[in-house]
C-alpha cells in the first residue's frame, strides 16, 4: 500500500487506521474523517487522567523532505516523526475524537449524539443537572443518570450543550451547574428514592469508582 492515514495521540503514533494504494482514495477517506471531526460535539479531551491531543496525517510513499512542525499545549514547535523511513507525512491535522460517557440505565457507553437523539426527544422540559461527575436528566418523572470520567468532563459537557441550545435556539432542555446546598441536598434525596446509590453518586471519578 502507497498510502495511510494515521491516528496521532499526543505527537505520538497510536494506530493505522487505513491503507490505499491510490492517493486519490486515500485523500477522499482523509478530507471525509476530517469533515466528521469537525461535526464533533463533545470530544476527547483527557485519558487516564492526563490531557490527550490527537491528529490524523495521511502519509505516502511519495516521500516529503521538509519536516513538520505542529504547536503542542504550551505553544512549543515539535516536529512530528514517524517511526519507519518507507513514509512521510503529506498532510495532518487536528482531529476531534468522539468522547462516549456511561448510560447507567443500560450500562452501555453513549455518544453526545446518541444521547441527544434518544432521550432529548419529543416535548415537554428537560432538566439537565450536574452532580459531581454525573448528569442528571429529569422530563418530567423520567430520571436518568449519566457517568463521566471526571467533575472537569461532567462540567464540560453541561457547557458544550448549553452553547448547543442556544446556537440551535433550543427552548424545551434547560442546564442547571450551580446548587445551593439545600438544593444539592434535595437532588441527593430525589435521586436515592429513585433507587439510585447514595454512595455512587457522591463519587467525583470514575478512578475512584474503580478504586472502591
Amino acid at each position: 500500500m502507497n498510502y495511510q492515514i494515521v491516528l496521532f495521540k499526543n505527537k505520538e503514533k497510536k494506530k493505522i487506521i487505513n491503507k490505499f494504494i491510490t492517493f486519490d482514495k486515500a485523500k477522499k477517506c482523509y478530507d471525509n474523517m476530517l469533515k466528521k471531526s469537525e461535526n464533533v460535539i463533545f470530544n476527547v479531551q483527557t485519558q487516564n487522567g492526563k490531557p490527550c491531543n490527537y491528529e490524523i496525517a495521511l502519509i505516502g510513499k511519495d516521500k516529503r523532505k521538509d519536516p513538520i512542525y505542529l504547536k503542542d499545549s504550551l505553544g512549543r514547535n515539535v516536529k512530528v516523526e514517524l517511526d519507519t523511513d518507507e513514509f512521510s507525512i503529506i498532510k495532518i491535522h487536528q482531529y476531534n475524537k468522539e468522547e462516549s460517557f456511561l448510560d447507567y440505565k443500560t450500562k452501555n457507553k453513549i455518544t453526545t449524539n446518541q444521547f441527544i437523539n434518544k432521550y432529548l426527544k419529543g416535548g415537554g422540559l428537560k432538566m439537565i443537572s450536574k452532580l459531581n461527575n454525573k448528569i442528571v436528566l429529569q422530563n418530567e418523572e423520567k430520571i436518568n443518570l449519566f457517568t463521566f470520567k471526571s467533575e472537569e468532563d461532567a462540567f464540560r459537557f453541561t457547557d458544550v450543550l448549553s452553547n448547543l441550545f442556544v446556537k440551535t435556539n433550543r427552548k424545551d432542555c434547560m442546564v442547571v451547574n450551580d446548587y445551593s446546598t439545600i438544593q444539592r441536598k434535595s437532588l441527593y434525596d430525589m435521586l436515592v428514592d429513585n433507587g439510585f446509590s447514595r454512595e455512587y453518586l457522591q463519587t467525583y471519578s470514575t478512578a475512584f469508582l474503580l478504586k472502591k
